[in-house]
């Protein structure tokens, strides 16, 4: 309740002031991108997704208030309709200020549930694209692992602890009570719920990378064998994934990598990559049959390394491609 004391009225506070200044920032940002030669004025986008994103934000808390005043605050239901209005309208925000198109590729994979969702985690967008593809372009219900520091934002606070979601201690001295939670959040899944998981624990980077091969070969030697070659992805904590399968017997798994979000991780990662159109971020979705993924943690540690490392391959396939296209 502290927490939301500070982050709602700063919110509204955010919303206000981008809506009321906007004649200033917008003559000061087209004035700094265009001293900079950057002519599609990144930074004028950038502020315009902020001014929309504020706006639907406090729209989702306002919405979700609603519902408590008339006693509908366990009502999956609206609070999932809440979920796929915000999550498609932030994407047509994106698409407007900022020219982020989106091209989801075999969304079939994602259906019948329950699954298991393995994602690639590249940028600050891929939690909303991938809200975006489950709930309203395969129509499903969402079940998210995330880190417990994104309840600073409003909407993820309120509207996201409603709904079975799970916010992830990482820092959490003992693990084992986040391991149960995370198998507690798959076991009740039915036929229309995706439990989603980005099993890299963070955006990929080289230097992440790098710190996170050296740490795992302190440790296991072997394991380095499998994934000292990577070069886009981080190697996947297994951990949680193995948890939320052990939660469900039945559920398939889908693999899920994109392109088109690197270098976006960063503030100034965004404004150059905003300085020229963005191409169409491809959303590539892949089930395996539960049948095939190994039930013991040593073995389920090697098959994610493969199937990190195949993912890891088509990445680089994919960019090769598409930078040969923008030639």
């Amino acid at each position: 309740m502290r927490r939301r004391l500070v982050s709602i009225p700063a919110l509204l506070l955010a919303a206000i002031v981008l809506l009321l200044a906007s004649p200033v920032w917008l003559l000061l940002g087209i004035v700094a991108d265009v001293v900079r030669g950057r002519f599609r004025l990144p930074t004028v986008r950038l502020l315009s997704f902020a001014l929309l994103w504020s706006w639907l934000e406090t729209a989702g808390v306002l919405v979700s208030a609603s519902f408590w005043m008339i006693g509908r605050s366990d009502d999956h239901r609206r609070h999932y309709a809440l979920q796929r209005w915000w999550a498609r309208n932030l994407l047509r925000a994106l698409r407007l200020t900022c020219g982020v198109r989106v091209n989801v590729e075999n969304v079939e994979a994602l259906r019948p549930g329950p699954v298991v969702l393995l994602a690639r985690h590249a940028s600050l967008a891929d939690s909303l694209v991938s809200a975006y593809v489950v709930t309203t372009v395969a129509g499903m219900k969402p079940r998210y692992v995330l880190k417990r520091e994104l309840l600073a934002d409003p909407c993820l606070d309120v509207v996201g602890q409603r709904l079975p979601n799970h916010f992830l201690d990482r820092g959490a001295a003992d693990s084992t009570p986040e391991l149960e939670a995370l198998a507690d959040l798959t076991s009740s899944m039915d036929e229309v719920t995706a439990g989603i998981i980005f099993p890299e624990g963070t955006r990929a980077n080289s230097s992440k990378r790098a710190k996170a091969i050296a740490k795992i070969s302190e440790v296991d030697p072997e394991r380095v064998g499998r994934i000292s070659s990577m070069r886009h992805l981080l190697p996947p904590r297994p951990a949680g994934a193995a948890a939320m399968l052990r939660g469900n017997a039945t559920c398939d798994v889908v693999m899920a990598w994109h392109v088109g979000f690197e270098g976006l991780d960063t503030f100034s990662g965004i404004l150059r990559a905003l300085s020229k159109p963005i191409p169409p971020i491809r959303f590539v979705l892949r089930r395996i049959p539960r049948i095939e993924v190994p039930s013991s943690y040593r073995e389920f540690t090697a098959w994610l390394d493969d199937e990190w490392m195949r993912m890891d391959d088509e990445v680089d396939t994919a960019l090769k491609a598409r930078d040969e296209e923008r030639r």
